[in-house]
């Protein structure tokens, strides 16, 4: 029998073994997500000889009752979402975090959606029940609300009421998500050709290119070859969440993986063993990177082009995701490049070259790629919350956007200036003008520069305003000298 996941053939055998459920815990961003899964790893994780976990590699391992069972603590809903369309079910079930004193938010509705659209079950951790104006009864009608239908409630969900924080409920939660995952039958083939999913990827300046990944069938050994749909290499190291050195891995557990020629993509299938290099031959000649820059061409009004870094490439595709929503009727938005790394002097003159905008999520930016970006005027918005870099970069588009102007002069007459200030003279061929007003000066439908109106007369006398048809002298500052024939809006 041939069993199919994404593109790839793996082979079953008829008995195959169980295997333990891979989590996944999504909610609002402010309901407790990550205290939860603090108290989880700090009240069940086994391994004491290792001293703790020593490394982030997206995942981890607990025991509890007996049974052992993953959590991925990395994905928001954009790099879960990611991982859904490339085909992959990374998590065989969901937790949905939803604080007591809050209650269903936009983002909590958003990780429904991405948790049904997965197709995976789901049990509701009702979280900050310790909290003086937790409101548990309202939490539940709200999730009633949203389609979430809990027992007791005309639905078959199990909820938990918890406290992260003070660590209240987090066992009952667990036993009621293995009881959820019994009926899913988990198994795995111990004898089939390696095969998981990348959850996380980056490039350490040490080793090379790194990649977290769950192993979802057969055995994954030191040595073998590994293949994604763009990466492929030999395994050199594999290590545990405790960062201890392994020889292999069985599925459902995390591991760090050490060998990958390329970058591979999160959310990109994979396999190992003796079928890696035959897929790779097979795959290779039709399989084209993700979200790499094609040919462009658009017929909206204003584009913008943007470099993208970040910390790991889940970030990276996340944050690309998200900023190509900024794209409107008028406007589009172009990725120029993204990809992994601090930000260099190489970024910064791509963003030259392009008139670019670099948006960075929780990298660095080099000292002398800083002053080249500042002396070219080519803005770097870099924060370690994703969507400050988001929110960053629609502000800068919104001024980058053409204005309206209140009003235009033709410019007939200049005057000799002091410093930075020039006597200008002409007549208002649109709008008015008003006395202190910004001013920006074209020239041969180009902008060559703006100021301010530091003091405006009509018939020499000093006005605050001037409308249409009549003359106007201005006294200008600003960062370039007026010329007879310039035309000059005013904002």
């Amino acid at each position: 029998m041939v069993h199919y996941i994404g593109t790839m053939t793996i082979k079953r055998v008829k008995k195959p073994e169980e295997r333990s459920p891979v989590v996944v815990v999504m909610g609002h961003v402010d309901h407790g997500k990550t205290k939860m899964l603090d108290a989880i790893r700090k009240t069940n994780v086994v391994d004491k000889e290792a001293g703790g976990i020593t490394q982030s590699i997206g995942a981890y391992e607990i025991v509890h009752g007996g049974k052992r069972i993953t959590f991925i603590d990395t994905p928001g809903h954009e790099a879960f979402s990611r991982m859904r369309q490339r085909g992959a079910r990374v998590a065989d079930i969901a937790i949905l975090v939803v604080a007591a004193d809050d209650g269903v938010k936009e983002q909590t509705k958003e990780a429904i959606m991405h948790i049904k659209a997965a197709q995976i079950p789901f049990i509701v951790a009702i979280n900050k029940v310790d909290k003086s104006n937790a409101d548990v009864d309202r939490t539940k009608r709200e999730l009633l609300d949203a389609g979430v239908f809990l027992e007791g409630m005309g639905g078959d969900i199990s909820y938990q009421e918890v406290s992260a924080k003070a660590g209240q409920g987090i066992g009952e939660m667990l036993d009621l998500l293995l009881i959820a995952v019994e009926l899913q039958n988990l198994t795995y083939d111990p004898a089939g050709d390696p095969a998981g999913i990348v959850i996380e990827a980056r490039t350490d300046p040490q080793r090379g290119t790194t990649a977290s990944v769950i192993l979802k069938n057969g055995t994954l050994k030191v040595g073998e070859a590994i293949v994604t749909a763009t990466a492929r290499g030999k395994i050199r190291i594999m290590e545990s969440f405790f960062g201890k050195r392994i020889k292999l891995v069985k599925p459902s557990a995390p591991a760090l993986l050490v060998g990958f020629d390329e970058l591979p993509l999160v959310g990109e299938e994979f396999i190992a063993g003796r079928a890696a290099e035959e897929e790779m031959r097979r795959r290779r000649e039709e399989v084209t990177i993700a979200l790499r820059l094609q040919p462009f061409k658009t017929d909206k009004e204003h584009v913008y082009n943007i470099i993208v870094r970040a910390d790991v490439s889940g970030s990276a595709e996340a944050l690309v995701e998200l900023l190509k929503g900024l794209g409107k009727e008028n406007i589009e938005i172009r990725i120029v490049d993204f990809g992994v790394g601090e930000i260099t002097n190489g970024d910064v003159n791509l963003a030259i070259s392009t008139g670019s905008i670099i948006a960075a999520f929780n990298v660095k930016v080099h000292t002398s790629a800083e002053n080249l970006a500042k002396n070219n005027h080519i803005a770097i918005f870099a924060s370690d919350v994703i969507y400050r870099v988001l929110k960053a970069v629609e502000e800068e588009i919104k001024r980058r956007l053409p204005r309206e102007p209140l009003g235009v002069m033709k410019v007939l007459a200049t005057f000799r200036g002091i410093e930075k200030r020039q006597v200008v003279g002409g007549k208002i061929t649109a709008g008015e003008i008003k006395n202190k007003a910004a001013v920006e000066i074209w020239r041969r439908e180009k902008k060559a520069g703006s100021g301010t109106i530091v003091n405006l007369q009509s018939q020499r006398k000093d006005v605050d305003r001037i409308e249409k048809d009549n003359e106007a002298g201005i006294l200008f500052e600003g960062d370039v000298i007026i010329k007879e024939g310039d035309e000059l809006r005013f904002y």
